[in-house]
């Protein structure tokens, strides 16, 4: 693992631990495929988002440090700020994505990731793609150690090469030991350094120039040994 930069936007807090964080990590992927599991066409988004948190606290998650969010159809284009129209339902042929934020005693997990349910080739394309561009953007991170700022002006490139539109109102953001907040609240796509490991969300939102659906990917930057071959 490479040695974090003494910039203060890298600081962490006393409850810092480097396995407290994988396992916050880990348990986050995990709990993102067991919601997915278990969310069907037909289901309205706000019943999906209460089974998101029920499957979060019988996890032993109970903790989230920001809202868990679930988003079906015309609603994956929002930036997680924006509110939900309400009502939605997954169609037979449709995209949702998940946001968690669980908290593991002091650590804090956050992830996200799309799916789709029938057999639209666009939504398919835009949940890999959403997926695969964020990995292209960690190579680059790995690679060539650039900044914050340069890894998302690349994302941005690379996501108009692709057809689709990156939502900058999603820009990465610090994860540590809760909260992050208190040690810092910039977002990645600032950052003017190279973000160390373990320190950093990336966060991958796009959006059909269409404007008929979106999809997302998120998780913490590291190395590919964290990462299934």
């Amino acid at each position: 693992m490479q040695t974090p930069s003494s910039d203060p936007s890298e600081r962490v807090g006393p409850a810092f631990s480097v396995d407290g964080m994988l396992l916050a990590r880990n348990k986050t992927r995990q709990a993102i495929e067991d919601i997915a599991a278990r969310i069907r066409p037909g289901m309205i988004e706000e019943d999906a988002v209460a089974l998101a948190k029920q499957t979060l606290i019988d996890a032993g998650m109970a903790l989230s440090w920001h809202p868990t969010r679930v988003r079906f159809g015309a609603n994956t284009l929002k930036a997680m700020r924006q509110a939900s129209t309400p009502g939605a339902v997954l169609g037979e042929h449709d995209i949702f994505f998940l946001d968690i934020a669980p908290r593991l005693d002091a650590w804090e997990g956050d992830g996200g990731k799309s799916y789709v349910v029938g057999d639209d080739p666009g939504q398919a394309r835009c949940a890999r793609d959403a997926e695969a561009l964020f990995h292209d953007v960690r190579g680059v991170w790995l690679r060539e150690r650039l900044s914050g700022q340069a890894l998302y002006a690349y994302a941005d490139r690379q996501a108009r090469a692709m057809g689709w539109e990156l939502n900058f109102d999603l820009p990465g953001h610090r994860v540590s030991d809760f909260p992050h907040a208190a040690i810092h609240t910039g977002s990645l796509a600032e950052l003017a350094i190279s973000p160390s490991e373990m320190r950093w969300i990336l966060e991958i939102h796009l959006r059909d120039p269409q404007g008929r659906y979106g999809a997302f990917f998120e998780d913490m930057l590291l190395d590919d040994a964290h990462y299934p071959a």
